[in-house]
């Protein structure tokens, strides 16, 4: 198929988003991971993001933007390609770019929701108030609590799992992917960034449901 220069141009944009989101979740679950040293440690990071004061939300409405960005983009060049395509050779590609990749719009999609339900859930304090308490006198969440409490219902859990899912699904096949539209890899080097791109999303998947699992296995408790 032939690219458009602005279909190229969005495809290098996806790319960069892409990257910047891969790092931002991959910081979030190290400083999530700061539960696994006790309340102190979680509750501690989450004074220092505070401490940082309106600069949070600005970071926040940044990365909001990125994915945005990432997702439009991405529906865009999905219709594109689909148009483009023959149906007789839809099969072929298929068999060629692997389940990961023919799946790459509905995950995306799936993680939008799940990020909104994410932010209800734990930043916006919608779905569960009851998981907010304070921390002392100092105005801020006991955020120990609140992921203690957030993962002791059934339904939290069951959605975070698939959302995890998803989101290996997602940067196993994306991963790979960015490095191709950057021009950083060739045909010697793409099986060994196949391989990354999947070992990349399985130790993401991995280390966000060790969270809610091990909470409702009751290795933390309030």
């Amino acid at each position: 198929m032939q690219l458009t220069q602005s279909s190229v141009g969005r495809k290098i944009i996806m790319a960069v988003t892409g990257i910047v989101l891969v790092a931002f979740v991959c910081v979030h679950l190290l400083g999530n991971s700061s539960l696994f040293f006790g309340a102190d440690a979680i509750n501690a990071y989450a004074q220092k993001l505070h401490s940082l004061g309106p600069f949070v939300w600005v970071f926040r409405l940044v990365m909001l933007a990125a994915f945005a960005i990432h997702i439009v983009f991405g529906i865009q060049l999905t219709l594109e390609n689909r148009a483009a395509t023959p149906e007789a050779n839809v099969q072929v590609k298929r068999l060629r770019t692997g389940f990961g990749a023919e799946t790459m719009i509905i995950s995306g999609l799936v993680l939008l929701a799940f990020v909104v339900y994410h932010l209800l859930h734990f930043t916006v304090r919608v779905t569960n108030p009851e998981i907010y308490v304070p921390l002392g006198s100092s105005g801020m969440v006991d955020v120990y609590v609140m992921m203690v409490k957030g993962f002791q219902s059934v339904l939290p859990v069951i959605i975070y799992l698939v959302g995890m899912a998803f989101l290996f699904l997602h940067v196993s096949h994306g991963f790979q992917s960015l490095f191709q539209t950057l021009g950083l890899s060739n045909d010697k080097s793409l099986p060994v960034m196949g391989t990354t791109s999947k070992l990349v999303g399985f130790v993401l998947l991995v280390g966000y449901i060790s969270i809610p699992l091990l909470i409702v296995a009751g290795l933390f408790k309030i």
